[in-house]
């Protein structure tokens, strides 16, 4: 089983693993595949071509866990709290 094979299973999408490998897209090509391209790989369903270029995106994003296939993790919302800061200077 390679790279592609086992990130494409760990995202749920496993079915489209043969499609990937029939046309040589290895783990370093992801980054570089679009929605078009995607299309021309059989990904049909427009969900799992959204889902596909989110998790490309976050390899992209991630150089040190590019090397490693894995699970994209979901994203955590931004936190607004408030800060108060105190300077004193005393002489």
């Amino acid at each position: 089983m390679n790279d592609v094979t086992s990130w494409l299973q760990s995202l749920g999408m496993g079915e489209h693993a043969p499609a990937f490998a029939a046309q040589g897209i290895e783990f370093e090509l992801l980054p570089q595949l679009g929605d078009a391209d995607l299309k021309e790989l059989g990904v049909t369903m427009l969900g799992h071509r959204k889902r596909l270029l989110l998790a490309i995106a976050a390899l992209a994003a991630d150089p040190v866990g590019a090397a490693q296939p894995h699970a994209v993790a979901p994203a955590r919302e931004a936190e607004r709290r408030q800060l108060t800061v105190m300077f004193c200077d005393l002489v």
